[in-house]
């Protein structure tokens, strides 16, 4: 297994071992002994699944307050998406700033999103399947979110905001410098 960080450290591309044959191929996307051997200790407790059917639908920025807080290990296993991750850690000196990754099927690499981020994702191919494991579980009353095109965040995402598909909630949430629940 593959870990970089990416330019806010925190967060880390992951790319496991694949072997392939004729067969076709096989791959441990996630072990928890390797995963700490590499430095990252998680207790991952549900697995998501989503299923975009159109290029630039927008989920997110999500995020769970404490104490439902949620790591994520994002990956993609049919199509494309561009996953961004943004700083809500009050106190963090790279608060308010993002990263970003293209996170793929063909590349088969992960994304480890952490606690204290606001996290989403724009899919770049139709029919994109998403899984991500969380370490806690969805509380409705710990959700939150922030509005994906905030114009301070600066996020250059792939879609034009009058082509973006989105949730009625996702087209609500607040800017940042709105948001009154931080980490």
């Amino acid at each position: 297994m593959d870990v970089v960080s990416l330019d806010i450290p925190d967060v880390k591309i992951i790319r496991p071992k694949k072997f392939g044959d004729h067969r076709g191929f096989f791959s441990e996307t996630y072990t928890k002994k390797t995963f700490e051997a590499a430095g990252l200790h998680y207790d991952f407790v549900q697995d998501n699944q989503s299923l975009s059917a159109e290029v630039g639908t927008i989920r997110g920025l999500h995020f769970q307050l404490p104490p439902f807080a949620q790591d994520k290990l994002v990956r993609v296993v049919r199509g494309a998406i561009l996953d961004v991750a943004v700083d809500i850690r009050k106190g963090s000196p790279t608060f308010g700033r993002h990263v970003s990754a293209v996170i793929s099927a063909a590349e088969w690499n992960q994304i480890l999103v952490p606690v204290g981020f606001a996290h989403g994702f724009c899919t770049l191919e139709p029919d994109t399947e998403v899984i991500y494991k969380v370490t806690n579980y969805y509380s409705p009353e710990h959700d939150r979110g922030l509005l994906w095109n905030d114009p301070e965040l600066g996020i250059d995402w792939p879609v034009s905001a009058d082509k973006a598909r989105l949730s009625d909630k996702d087209y609500k949430h607040p800017t940042l410098a709105r948001l009154t629940d931080l980490f």
